[in-house]
């Protein structure tokens, strides 16, 4: 079941709330058209992304610390949709995030806190902590998160900003892409919209334990305005070009107080709620 949850961190959090694929002859053809000097394509990047702050709410957006979220979850398996899964979401930025789903199995709970995690199973009544690559999984969805880029958590690990270009997307339709690296090496790209500049993709490339690497990519659609603030209620996750999950959205409130007692790990399997 784990790795259905961070199927879902990979949007959600935030979210994350993620990507589009691209080939490598494209991006290649898009680095060409970005090639200009570092300090311009910065300017270019961080103009974006206050255009895109705007976008979402300006001060209203920057202003929210806590979303509570309810919708569907569905993952799919060879373009084939599975049965949606309820969930309900807590976060409080910048790196605190509780997912609750009720599926045909019961009831899962996974919980990250900072520098830890627990997950709790309701089938087997289980509780555990989650593992070093569990927290990480968490991290990097994080660091994939349009919030992480608009609210700039990114400039407290060093990462940089660059201009990647203007990219196809659709019929008449144009995306701006800019580029985040962080000094591990590893990178994400956000697309908006060029009109709008409501994000639209986010692209990264994932390492399993194998060593084998893969394109992610996220799709953000139907983006609703609530409480001031635009959010996309449906994001679809695709894997090498193959859809793997969606979420979608029913509710989104912000700033409801949360305690801390809601992400706290509770003392045994008994003690859940």
């Amino acid at each position: 079941m784990s790795q259905k949850l961070f199927a879902y961190k990979r949007l959600a959090i935030s979210l994350a709330l993620l990507l589009c694929l691209t080939s490598l002859s494209a991006l290649a053809q898009d680095d060409k058209k970005a090639a200009s000097p570092a300090a311009s394509n910065d300017e270019k990047a961080e103009q974006i992304v206050r255009q895109a702050v705007e976008a979402m709410g300006g001060s209203a957006y920057l202003g929210v610390r806590s979303v509570v979220g309810r919708g569907l979850f569905t993952q799919y398996k060879d373009g084939q949709s599975g049965i949606p899964s309820s969930f309900l979401d807590y976060i409080v930025f910048p790196d605190r995030e509780r997912t609750e789903f009720k599926g045909q199995t019961g009831k899962i709970i996974q919980t990250n806190d900072r520098e830890t995690g627990w997950i709790y199973d309701g089938a087997s009544k289980s509780l555990k902590d989650m593992t070093k690559d569990q927290v990480a999984d968490f991290k990097r969805a994080m660091r994939a998160s349009v919030d992480n880029l608009l609210r700039g958590y990114w400039r407290k690990e060093g990462a940089t900003l660059a201009y990647v270009g203007r990219r196809e997307a659709g019929l008449a339709k144009r995306n701006e892409a800019v580029r985040l690296t962080y000094p591990d090496g590893f990178w994400v790209e956000f697309e908006f919209g060029a009109k709008d500049f409501l994000p639209m993709k986010i692209l990264y490339k994932k390492t399993d334990a194998d060593g084998a690497e893969s394109d992610e990519e996220d799709r953000l659609a139907q983006h609703v305005a609530v409480q001031g603030v635009i959010s996309p209620f449906v994001i679809d996750h695709y894997t090498a070009g193959t859809q793997t999950s969606r979420i979608n959205y029913q509710s989104i409130e912000f700033n409801s107080p949360l305690t801390d007692a809601l992400f706290a790990r509770p003392a045994n399997a008994k003690a859940v709620k």
